[in-house]
């Protein structure tokens, strides 16, 4: 996927481990040996997306530090720092401006968090001329924490609903925006993907996909799952245990 790029949004504060991880950023959290980040920069380069971004802020110096001196072989890293919060969308925005590349596509998530899922999927949805982002969606039993995409029968999205109790397609997370849809998105600061960019995309018409999935999935931003990481890498993704 030589035409994709990624950008991992690595720049929140992460207030809720904050007391687990002093002096570092929640992506820095070390997981079998390991930076959380870095394993999500392993498993893209593994689907062949070699080119990412890392949009820095809080303590993102310890981010740039690392990759100065652990180079992930056959990856092109770039560090964007954010000198003020630009929220999700904004420090995305941020990264591109810095990076000044035009790749078809570029795939967004976050670095606090990691699904098993193949993104070239998503990218297939881009035959259509007419799609200008799609949103990986995550079956769950229960969407009372998370809130669910709505749908129709061909994967297009009509809106986010509220959370709810019950069986539901979450958000995951992770976006794939063709490169002409940023020219739509609000120019303000802070930018959020779900409170700016969307609503703001579905108003313009610009035709938004859901690709559900069934998947196993960590996010380290909480006291209670900071800890599963380990297990999670373990059994999830034991073929990039070795050096790549």
């Amino acid at each position: 996927m030589n035409d994709i790029a990624a950008v991992i949004l690595a720049g929140g504060y992460g207030t809720r481990v904050k007391h687990l991880l002093p002096n570092i950023p929640k992506p820095m959290a070390s997981v079998v040996n390991k930076p959380f980040v870095e394993w999500i920069i392993r498993y893209l380069k593994q689907q062949g997306i070699t080119q990412q971004m890392l949009s820095t802020g809080h303590l993102g110096e310890a981010i740039e530090e690392h990759f100065k001196t652990h180079q992930v072989k056959g990856v092109d890293i770039y560090c964007c720092r954010e000198n003020e919060p630009l929220g999700t969308a904004g420090g995305f925005i941020n990264a591109v401006q810095q990076v000044k590349l035009s790749p078809r596509a570029w795939l967004v998530m976050n670095g606090d968090s990691l699904i098993v899922a193949n993104f070239e999927q998503l990218v297939n949805y881009l035959d259509d001329k007419t799609v200008g982002c799609v949103i990986l969606g995550v079956s769950v039993d229960d969407a009372s924490r998370y809130g669910s995409l709505v749908f129709d029968q061909s994967n297009t999205l009509i809106n986010f609903a509220e959370k709810k109790a019950g069986q539901g397609v979450i958000n995951g997370g992770v976006y794939l925006f063709r490169h002409e849809t940023l020219e739509k998105f609000p120019s303000r600061v802070p930018l959020s993907f779900e409170y700016d960019v969307f609503p703001t995309l579905l108003k313009k018409n610009i035709k938004i996909k859901v690709h559900p999935i069934e998947a196993a999935f960590l996010d380290i931003g909480t006291p209670e799952t900071l800890p599963k990481a380990e297990t999670f890498i373990k059994e999830n993704f034991t073929n990039l245990l070795e050096p790549c």
